[in-house]
């Protein structure tokens, strides 16, 4: 029977049957959440063919769709922590866009958005994407919104734009970006009951990328809210850790994005009305309208092209007024040109090999930046300057200026750089070369020697410039050792050297305490900075420092975003020849004067304090103060002075529309031997801005100077009168002076976007013709209206 039953079985086994349905396969839903904290930054963004319009609500069905960054965490000032307010940013991309969408989280009433001016979002509450679009860890492209959609952009290029230093002590977290160059992206944004809401929408023709069919790009997004003095991070950085962007999660596939034709044509018209004085009293010259034409051309996704021809340069705000420490180091002025702006952290080097304002006024000017390879970057500029401001008035100086950089391992560099300037039969030629190692995620090292060569009609010079910089980035424990030397020959004609002929060591090291999670205190940073400087030519021959300095800094990071800072200073400064070479005592000689040589003391030591204090934002209100105070060095005359300088700042922000900064800067020196003030420096600056719309405001800004010198004399030896030798050969009496001014600049601006712009202006200087602060009173001396139009044509 069994026998049977299986041979049954078994052709029943072999019949056809008849096919069932089967349910429906229910295909698997892709999971698009990205947790920054549980490490999911490998981020798979859909690309998506659709085109929405970027109003600032996230309710288009393409948004369901999209990747979710949540999950964030405290960046600062203390990292580690979860974020106290949910941020969710959304990521998809378009064949010829990136969009993003930000939802952030926060307490009814409690978001802080303004109508603020392009990059001036920093008071607000706001959310900042840094998009490394070569996936190199080095350098990024930077987005920022505040809660309305009003933009904030810029550059990152790590190892570039120092690590800190001076009272404030070494710094920690990411390197602040360039926020001068601008670039065309769409963003609106909304406040809503739960938080706020922002649309952004990035072209790809306005960024550098990969050239290849398939990539991979950098991404951090953090969330920064300054009236708590906050920031989070999606990505779980550590602030310790030498580099920012190597800790970035990425945005990964990224296939097929199109650019188009990348070709933007920018002319620009400008017009002006100088005024003056003249014998039948005050009159205007008017100059006749200038024509000028900017191009970018994207030769590939990686490379860029921008040329300019007539360029107007004109800044429409003056620089504002800066004191200075010691007055044989010249005082640095950013670039604001747009022409220069577009790439210019490619032209990023120690030092300042590359200072692109020494080419004033071109008459034409080309670059190309990008990468040309997968890890070779470069960046040439040249350009002809006006024959103005050549030695011969005749010639055109020319410019030429080359920066490569070779990516190294998975985090380092090395770099080339080359410049020159070419006046007729005079030129300058610098070439150099730098590296930065970085390993252990705390440790780099960065290195650099340069050689100029300088040729005159008289005489051919060479000289070497050289650093090296050692750095540990620890969480409780920092260190920077620093050597630098520059020859008092080395001469960079398109770079900025702030003083030559002088070498430095400088070592810095840093204690951190952290205070208990809900304590008042955050962060405290005590360092312990011992400093030396030398003749470079002494130092060469062996000898010992002119300048020694033993600082003790505290900083102090508080609950709520307060600040507040204070340093004990020891120095000596050694008498420096060179300063007071024109320098000569009158001493009385019969019925008239005997010169003798101004020999001041060998050495004079200094006691100096320093506070410094930062508040956050309240009520629409946030302050900053440094005050230096002690016994210090009176360059005036060489000998010791009690000083004051003060530097105190405000910023108001009444209404979401009107925003007002004021500054005051003093300097004072007041002699020890007697108390007499042998001088005296003040510079009140007031900004005021009222922005009508997110492309419309008036601006008016106002700054005062005055500086008072008393008569000099050998106050810490003889007493004697001092006299300077003039441009003749003979001896003037370093008599009482009085100088003052004030500038008002006027602004209106019209910008939607970067490229097409209106700006009128008015601006004025007003000065003081009498020396006698007495009688003394300010009289018009200088003034002229501007007209500035320019349209961007994007093809």
């Amino acid at each position: 029977m069994r026998l049977v039953f299986l041979l049954l079985a078994a052709v029943a086994a072999s019949l056809p049957v008849a096919a069932q349905p089967s349910a429906p396969a229910s295909a698997p839903v892709p999971d698009r959440s990205y947790n920054g904290r549980a490490g999911r930054l490998d981020v798979v963004p859909p690309r998506l063919d659709h085109a929405i319009e970027v109003d600032g609500r996230l309710d288009e069905a393409v948004w369901a769709q999209a990747a979710v960054l949540g999950g964030f965490s405290r960046y600062a000032p203390v990292d580690g922590a979860l974020a106290d307010d949910a941020t969710d940013v959304l990521v998809w991309y378009s064949p010829t866009a990136l969009h993003f969408g930000i939802r952030a989280s926060a307490p009814a009433g409690s978001v802080r958005a303004t109508l603020a001016d392009r990059d001036r979002i920093q008071s607000d509450d706001h959310v900042i994407l840094f998009l490394s679009t070569y996936n190199d860890g080095r350098q990024a492209f930077v987005f920022g919104v505040n809660p309305l959609g009003v933009q904030l952009d810029g550059a990152l290029s790590e190892g570039t734009r120092g690590s800190g230093g001076g009272f404030s002590g070494l710094a920690q977290g990411r390197e602040t970006p360039d926020l001068n160059p601008d670039y065309v992206f769409q963003s609106k944004g909304r406040v809503t009951a739960t938080g706020y809401e922002v649309e952004v929408r990035i072209p790809f023709k306005s960024i550098r990328y990969q050239a290849a069919a398939q990539q991979d790009w950098g991404i951090h997004v953090t969330r920064v809210i300054p009236q708590r003095g906050i920031e989070d991070s999606w990505a779980p950085a550590k602030r310790e850790a030498s580099s920012f962007l190597a800790q970035a999660g990425h945005l990964k596939a990224l296939t097929d994005l199109r650019r188009g034709l990348v070709l933007d044509l920018n002319p620009v018209a400008t017009a002006k009305l100088d005024g003056q004085t003249g014998a039948d009293g005050w009159s205007y010259d008017p100059s006749r309208p200038e024509i000028g034409m900017n191009l970018r051309w994207g030769i590939t996704p990686n490379l860029t092209m921008n040329g300019t021809v007539n360029p107007d340069f004109s800044q429409v705000e003056s620089d504002a007024g800066q004191f200075s420490f010691d007055p044989r180091q010249a005082l640095f002025f950013p670039e604001k040109r747009p022409f220069f702006l577009d790439g210019i952290e490619q032209f990023a080097t120690p030092n300042n090999l590359i200072y692109t304002r020494r080419v004033v006024a071109p008459i034409a000017a080309a670059k190309i930046t990008g990468k040309v390879t997968g890890r070779t970057n470069l960046a040439f500029l040249s350009a002809v300057d006006d024959a103005a401001l050549s030695a011969s008035g005749e010639d055109h100086p020319v410019f030429n200026i080359l920066r490569v950089q070779q990516d190294v391992g998975a985090r380092s560099k090395a770099a080339l750089v080359y410049t020159d300037r070419i006046d007729g039969n005079r030129s300058n030629r610098v070439i150099g070369a730098d590296a930065r190692l970085l390993w252990n995620n705390i440790y780099s090292v960065t290195v650099q020697g340069a050689l100029s060569r300088t040729a005159t009609p008289f005489a051919v010079t060479t000289a070497p410039l050289w650093q090296g910089v050692f750095a540990r980035t620890g969480r409780r424990f920092a260190v920077r050792y620093t050597a630098r030397g520059v020859d008092p020959d080395f001469r960079a004609a398109a770079g900025f050297i702030s003083r030559t002929g002088v070498a430095s060591a400088n070592l810095n090291h840093q204690l951190i305490t952290y205070g208990k999670p809900g304590s008042v205190l955050d962060r405290w940073s005590s360092d312990i900075v011992l400093d030396g400087t030398w003749q470079y030519d002494e130092l060469m021959a062996g000898r010992s420092s002119q300048d020694r300095k033993l600082h003790f800094n505290n900083n102090f990071t508080l609950r709520g975003g307060w600040r507040v800072g204070g340093s004990v200073l020891f120095e000596t400064f050694g008498y420096d020849g060179g300063l007071y070479s024109n320098y000569v005592l009158g001493r009385p000689e019969g019925d008239g004067l005997e010169f003798v040589p101004f020999v001041g003391e060998p050495r004079l030591p200094n006691l100096d304090y320093v506070f410094s204090a930062n508040t956050p934002q309240r009520a629409g209100v946030e302050f900053d103060a440094l005050v230096l105070w002690g016994k210090d060095e009176n360059f005036y005359e060489w000998s010791s002075a009690d000083i004051v300088f003060l530097n105190l700042g405000a910023a108001w922000r009444p209404t979401e529309q009107l925003r007002v900064d004021a500054r005051y800067q003093l300097q004072s020196f007041r002699r020890r031997s007697d108390g007499s003030i042998v001088g005296i420096r003040r510079i009140p600056r007031l900004k005021a801005e009222y922005q009508l719309s997110r492309s419309i405001f008036v601006r008016m800004v106002g700054e005062f100077n005055s500086d008072w010198q008393d008569d000099l004399r050998d106050d810490s030896r003889t007493n004697l009168p001092i006299y300077v030798r003039n441009a003749a050969g003979g001896y003037d009496r370093a008599a009482k002076s009085y100088v003052k001014s004030f500038r008002a600049d006027w602004l209106f601006s019209y910008q939607p976007t970067p490229g097409t712009v209106v700006f009128a202006g008015y601006g004025n200087t007003l000065a003081d013709l009498d020396e006698d602060p007495r009688t003394s009173r300010l009289r018009r001396t200088a003034d002229g209206f501007f007209l500035k139009v320019s349209y961007l044509f994007r093809m």
